[in-house]
């Protein structure tokens, strides 16, 4: 079998040839491979489902790690002690989504659609309509780089917040000769979820049109689950291979989050929603639009933003890194040329520096 190429391994399909891929199929095949490549400080790069990553045309002289386990294993299942669930961090994230809904168990029904795996989720508290993955994550359990040890992480010791994490921010060997990379392996997740007929509450407005619901009213989980699904679809965030739109990382850049001296300097009209200490958080497709850059920007491409969506940077056929990489950069240019806000992205860039 020959190596894959980047390319082969991200929903952007962009990126070049890996040196070393390793297909794991055990958690012991996960540390060893770990392992080997620190020990011959050897790049490393730890795949799921690859939606979260802008690799590099040039490729990766280095390790690529690719978790293929699966399985969804439950235990003290029931109405007053809830689920407690532990997945492989290989696990598709939207297949356990599926099947969380369909056994009852309640708190992710509407982050349904989200490509990736089970193991990046909690890297960078994945969250959509209202719902956080940190919100029913009991624990995870990791390799520890550093301490060369599996260790488990509880909720508490995770330091979730807006699309972050202890996992995210804790990185291995920052003054090495490669790109520093996250200090923690995820090998699996620990959830604590209740088992209910209905959904948690909703507490997203877009989410509650579409259910004819109020927010803070619960709607069977199967239900919000269809709804979100419908929803993603419509901006293009469901995987489709004949959808160009699909060929993308999901939102390229985070909403930005201000003080409250930024977020008046904004003009009246723009988005704004109470954040944690006293911060606002607004739109960056919003910005991005007023920036001057509308849905399809830069079509025919060969990178061009969604024609659903402006938050996604998308492949539309045949581009490279370095084309997706320039519309990125002008993005971000425009939006702190007329906003004076610098958006952060998303997916880890491999590709260059924005």
């Amino acid at each position: 079998m020959s190596t894959p190429a980047l390319a082969d391994l991200t929903t952007l399909r962009v990126g070049g040839p890996v040196h070393t891929f390793v297909a794991a199929h055990t958690e012991e095949q996960i540390i060893a491979a770990v392992r080997s490549a620190d020990a011959d400080r050897r790049p490393l790069l730890v795949l799921g489902g690859g939606s979260n990553i802008l690799a590099a045309d040039e490729g990766f002289d280095g390790v690529v790690v690719q978790d293929h386990r699966r399985g969804i294993h439950a235990q003290d299942v029931g109405a007053c002690q809830g689920a407690n669930v532990s997945v492989p961090a290989g696990q598709d994230w939207d297949g356990f989504v599926a099947h969380a809904v369909a056994e009852g168990w309640q708190g992710v029904e509407a982050l349904s659609g989200i490509p990736g795996s089970t193991g990046a989720t909690p890297m960078q508290n994945v969250g959509a309509y209202g719902q956080e993955v940190s919100e029913v994550i009991a624990s995870v359990r990791t390799f520890d780089r550093a301490t060369d040890q599996i260790r488990t992480l509880a909720r508490t010791d995770l330091g979730f917040g807006y699309r972050n994490s202890v996992l995210k921010e804790s990185l291995y060997a920052p003054d090495s000769p490669w790109f520093p990379t996250p200090r923690y392996v995820v090998l699996s997740v620990q959830f604590q979820m209740r088992v209910a007929d209905l959904s948690a509450p909703i507490r997203y407005a877009e989410l509650a049109r579409t259910l004819g619901v109020d927010l803070g009213d619960r709607a069977p989980a199967a239900q919000v689950r269809e709804a979100v699904l419908g929803l993603r679809a419509g901006k293009g965030m469901v995987l489709d291979d004949d959808d160009h739109d699909t060929w993308s990382a999901g939102s390229f850049f985070t909403n930005p989050v201000l003080d409250a001296d930024d977020a008046a300097r904004l003009p009246p009209e723009a988005p704004r929603f109470p954040a944690p200490a006293g911060k606002v958080k607004t739109s960056a497709a919003w910005l991005i639009a007023h920036a001057g850059f509308d849905k399809g920007y830069g079509l025919p491409g060969p990178a061009a933003l969604s024609t659903k969506h402006t938050l996604a940077i998308t492949n539309r056929g045949a581009a490279t890194a370095a084309d997706l990489l320039v519309l990125a950069q002008t993005v971000r240019a425009g939006v702190l040329d007329r906003f004076g806000i610098a958006l952060v992205p998303e997916p880890v860039v491999l590709a260059g520096d924005l």
